[in-house]
């Protein structure tokens, strides 16, 4: 069979219509492996023993899936990568590597292979990873729950690379400034994937105590310890053939960071309690606004996890390097602060509009999303005025004099109960954002019991 071709084409059951993969691999019984395991789910498949041949058979006709190994007597498989990446970028290739090759398969993500498998090679993994590139929406496909606003080149680049990324499953780093799009751009890339019918389940992992860190990702059984009165699933359970969302990850205890790479290489977890491990199917994507390179020279951030989990990263702008955008950004925000079912809402007056280009925005978006809220409260009018949206610092914080007079009253400090509850609730929506509306853990940062959070959140009408 070496060198050969080898046509089936039986129709999908499902959908009736012909589906045909490319097996490319110099070893017959693999091959025939392969053959006999894709025939099996319904689908076509042609063969090829090189990547000449791989590439001619490419040229006279379209395939939906090429699965090929990284060794072939002509080069390697991330020729063949390569190569479909430029002449038929909509064809996810999968590689298959030698056991323990992390370093290839690494290099075939970054390439812009959609997986990778290890041999000996396991039926399961294979048909798991064959429905996942099959079900690759389409790059026209509607629906998006989520969108990502702007068209400055910054957003544009962003956008190009997050439909680039949603058809693989390679590990996505994210990096970017606190309030920049990082979940965002997560849940774009989990949206437009193989995956998006399946859960993406966000952590912050800055927000869980380090003792229950290991209960919260992989779960336990009944009776495992002293307050387990039922089983319980983890993250890893609950993303089960979806994303897992690694939100601060830097901030992982080194412990824990052990255990997850044993999670992520094995693809496997074990409750605490349970005598036998649980095969878990989950992409990772990962973000923080701290720089992790960083942190591994100083040891603070284990080197393997890094290589693991930072195969490609994407780079979100920060507000500032996007002036041209926060226009759009103020407009849709201030839409969805508009009252329900009212007329008109709030808008920005010509003047706030150049304030807010001018501004650096250090908390990016989000702050962006504060200091709207905050104006449409404050504005006497529909029309928010330059001083309604309070860039400059209070005069408290800066230390400096403040002259009162009747042109800057809307700066004033006065009534006094206002103001403060204004400070009040600008610091509450804060803490609850930072701490994706955990109330114990803003509690926490605020300095305050969870008893009077929730009393302040009730008087000022926070829900």
């Amino acid at each position: 069979m070496a060198g050969s071709a080898v046509t089936r084409r039986p129709e999908r059951p499902t959908a009736g219509v012909n589906t045909t993969v490319l097996v490319v691999d110099d070893e017959a019984d693999i091959r025939e492996l392969l053959e006999l395991s894709l025939v099996r789910m319904g689908l076509g498949v042609e063969s090829a023993g090189s990547v000449a041949e791989a590439k001619a058979l490419l040229q006279r006709r379209r395939f939906d899936l090429c699965l090929t190994d990284m060794r072939l007597p002509d080069g390697d498989g991330l020729d063949l990568v390569r190569h479909i990446g430029e002449h038929c970028d909509d064809l996810p290739v999968a590689v298959i590597t030698a056991y323990g090759s992390m370093e290839n398969a690494v290099s075939a993500l970054k390439a812009g292979a959609f997986d990778y498998l290890t041999k000996p090679l396991s039926l399961d993994q294979l048909r798991t990873l064959v429905r996942s590139a099959l079900s690759l929406p389409q790059k026209e496909e509607p629906g998006r729950q989520h969108v990502l606003l702007g068209d400055g080149p910054g957003i544009q680049q962003v956008r190009l690379m997050i439909d680039k990324l949603a058809r693989s499953q390679a590990p996505i780093y994210i990096t970017g400034e606190s309030g920049s799009g990082k979940e965002l751009a997560a849940r774009l890339i989990h949206e437009q994937g193989a995956r998006r019918d399946r859960p993406l389940v966000p952590v912050n992992c800055g927000a869980i105590p380090e003792t229950l860190m290991e209960s919260e990702f992989f779960g336990y059984r009944k009776g495992a310890f002293t307050g387990a009165e039922s089983d319980r699933e983890g993250f890893f359970h609950v993303a089960n053939g979806g994303t897992l969302f690694l939100d601060e990850v830097a901030d992982l205890p080194l412990a824990m960071q052990v255990k997850l790479l044993r999670a992520i290489q094995e693809k496997r977890v074990r409750k605490i309690g349970a005598t036998t491990e649980d095969p878990v199917d989950v992409r990772i994507i990962c973000a923080t606004h701290q720089n992790l390179s960083e942190l591994v020279a100083a040891e603070e951030f284990r080197q393997d996890l890094y290589y693991r989990l930072a195969v490609i990263e994407l780079r979100m702008p920060p507000l500032r390097e996007c002036r041209e955008d926060i226009p759009v950004l103020a407009g849709a925000i201030l839409a969805r602060l508009a009252p329900a079912g009212g007329a008109g809402g709030a808008r920005l007056s010509e003047g706030a509009r150049e304030a807010l280009q001018r501004y650096d925005f250090p908390g990016n978006a989000r702050e962006l999303e504060n200091i709207l809220e905050r104006a449409v409260a404050l504005a006497a009018s529909d029309e928010i005025l330059p001083d309604d949206l309070q860039l400059a610092p209070p005069a408290c914080m800066t230390g400096e004099p403040r002259v009162a007079d009747a042109p800057n009253a809307g700066n004033a400090k006065w009534p006094l109960q206002e103001y403060l509850d204004q400070i009040e609730r600008e610091a509450i929506l804060e803490a609850l954002d930072t701490t994706r509306f955990n109330r114990t853990a803003a509690a926490k940062l605020l300095g305050i019991t969870f008893r009077a959070l929730r009393y302040r959140m009730e008087r000022l009408r926070i829900r």
